[in-house]
């Protein structure tokens, strides 16, 4: 099954089921806000455990900011054309959609926060990964990407955020133990 006959498969679904088209669209454009406040959930938990989840906690959200600049160049040097562009006669519930598109950053975002946060604590990692799928689909439910482009803005993603911990992982326990011992106890230990 090519990526076109996924997209339209899924943008048949859309059709059928206009009372979905609110929570998909909203699920597309704000859900970036929901993986923040789970970033904060995280870091918030970390402080209850050591420095290394603590470390992890700090990483998430730089791994998804690493996850969302690595994005863009990529999907500047694909240079694809969008759903929007490609394919005629589609249901496009968002119709500033820019016509170029690759991976998706919201795909990445989610991704790399759903990676991150797996590594502080794993309830909340995989509250965060069905997340992430459930935004993945509503990007392709809302015309906005192909589903090859949400599947490797996840990976991106999470490849990154797991990468980058790995590389980073013991300056920022240093960090951590320092940063415990003075006045941002508050912030980094409970």
């Amino acid at each position: 099954m090519s990526n076109d006959d996924l997209f339209r498969m899924v943008n048949d679904f859309a059709r059928q089921t206009p009372w979905l088209h609110g929570p998909m669209t909203a699920c597309a454009s704000y859900g970036a806000v929901l993986f923040a406040l789970l970033l904060v959930i995280g870091w918030w938990t970390a402080r209850w455990h050591g420095p290394a989840v603590m470390a992890a906690a700090v990483w998430a959200p730089a791994g998804v900011l690493l996850a969302v600049a690595a994005d863009r160049p990529i999907a500047l040097a694909l240079d694809r054309p969008g759903p929007v562009t490609r394919l005629p006669h589609v249901l496009i519930l968002m119709p500033d959609t820019p016509g170029v598109t690759g991976p998706s950053h919201h795909a990445a975002m989610a991704g790399a926060a759903a990676a991150g946060l797996f590594l502080v604590r794993r309830r909340l990692g995989m509250l965060a990964a069905g997340l992430a799928a459930l935004m993945g689909l509503s990007l392709v439910y809302v015309g906005t990407h192909y589903p090859s482009e949400v599947l490797g803005g996840l990976l991106l993603g999470g490849i990154i955020s797991s990468i980058g911990l790995v590389l980073a992982k013991v300056p920022l326990v240093a960090v951590v133990k320092r940063l415990r011992s003075g006045p941002l106890r508050p912030l980094m230990a409970a």
